[in-house]
């Protein structure tokens, strides 16, 4: 997704303009939708128009119409996204009123203001715009003296930085030059690591080179992190996996990616880090139950005790229909990360969003045991989208 302007006031109202780039982008803007809001597109009207002579006929032409949505259709399987609403701006071929259908269609700017733009929703923006939020891998493609440091996202492969030292050659009797200018190297790829790389991000960072050259960058990329006391290395070290390439170049990420003990680990990598919570979750709730809450009401209680380590809450509980209850599920979230807790929200497209659903589409891992909250009444009504 790409944000072309962005125009917010001081009481979170305002407009933003983006283009939607791929076909994820479409589920992210079914994610920003809301009845009630204003949606800006072209889109194709059929008008019919009158002859001096009385025939009428019937063309279709491109306009740009503005919506007041009311209905909004996204299909998963060909993530595609249809709009319904009524125009609210003048306009030569569509009456003030009349109702249209707005199909969104890819590379194509739309507008979208809101009365009210909360933090789910600019988090939403921030994450969709941002390659480096969707890369759950990394790579350092590399041989002598260069190497590519690189995001894989679900649906591109984005350069961060490209690294090049020239290294001399051995010389009979001494390879002082040679090894300075390859510990020179090695550093410079490792400050590229530590500042395009985001940790809390990524799950595997896959390191690869054609001979030994990977082995050894690794060998001092860990020596290094020890000797400079590089906590963020040190507690990251397994995400790291060495493989083969037959080259350093960035077309050599194509042949790493489809080696089979990579394509294990990368399967595991997707999405893990909900699932792995929604585990942890179903764990707490046999093992210590009294950690373990699921429900609005009881999350709340909860929230107020400054209770929630972590947060699992769906994405569709913020598509309700209902202002005063999406309100809450915010608020929900915005009181849990102000208390330093952790929030995933869980998409409802994946297995583990589908699980979350079942348990009201909300539940949450405690710091500690709180006082009994099975007394809160819960408002079942609310959980449902």
């Amino acid at each position: 997704m790409k944000l072309v302007h962005k125009d917010i006031e001081k009481d979170n109202t305002g407009q933003v303009t983006l283009i939607p780039e791929e076909a994820e982008d479409m589920w992210h803007t079914y994610n920003l939708l809301q009845v009630g809001d204003s949606l800006r597109a072209s889109t194709i009207r059929k008008v019919q128009t009158e002859s001096a002579t009385g025939s009428v006929g019937s063309s279709r032409v491109r306009t740009t119409l503005t919506l007041c949505v009311e209905t909004i259709d996204f299909d998963s399987q060909a993530c595609q996204l249809r709009v319904k609403g009524t125009n609210i701006q003048e306009n030569q071929y569509v009456k003030m009123g009349a109702y249209h259908t707005i199909e969104l269609e890819l590379n194509r700017k739309f507008t979208l203001a809101k009365k009210v733009w909360d933090s789910v929703v600019l988090d939403r923006i921030e994450q969709a715009c941002d390659p480096a939020q969707k890369a759950d891998v990394a790579a350092v493609v590399m041989q002598e003296g260069l190497a590519n440091l690189v995001l894989v996202t679900p649906a591109m492969t984005l350069l961060r930085a490209k690294v090049e030292v020239t290294i001399p050659r051995k010389r009979k009797g001494s390879c002082t030059q040679h090894d300075k200018a390859l510990e020179r190297f090695y550093e410079a790829v490792m400050q590229g690591i530590l500042r395009h790389f985001s940790f809390d991000v990524v799950k595997c960072i896959l390191v690869a080179s054609p001979g030994f050259v990977k082995d050894q960058f690794i060998s001092y990329l860990f020596k290094e992190a020890v000797r400079q006391d590089c906590k963020i290395l040190l507690e990251n070290r397994s995400k790291f996996m060495v493989v083969h390439s037959s080259s350093g170049h960035k077309y050599s990420l194509k042949e790493v990616l489809c080696d089979p003990a990579v394509t294990a680990r990368l399967s595991d990598t997707k999405a893990a880090g909900e699932v792995k919570a929604l585990e942890d979750f179903y764990k707490m709730l046999q093992q210590e139950p009294d950690r373990a809450f699921y429900g609005l009401a009881h999350l709340e209680r909860a929230s107020e005790a400054l209770a929630v380590d972590i947060l699992l809450i769906s994405d569709k509980l913020f598509r309700h229909q209902d202002i005063a209850t999406r309100s809450r599920y915010v608020r929900l979230v915005d009181n849990v990360k102000e208390n330093g807790g952790n929030v995933r929200i869980f998409s409802s497209l994946h297995v583990s969003g589908e699980q979350l659903n079942q348990l009201s589409g909300v539940a949450a891992i405690l710091r500690f045991p709180i006082a009994d909250v099975s007394e809160a009444e819960e408002d079942s009504s609310s959980d449902e989208d």
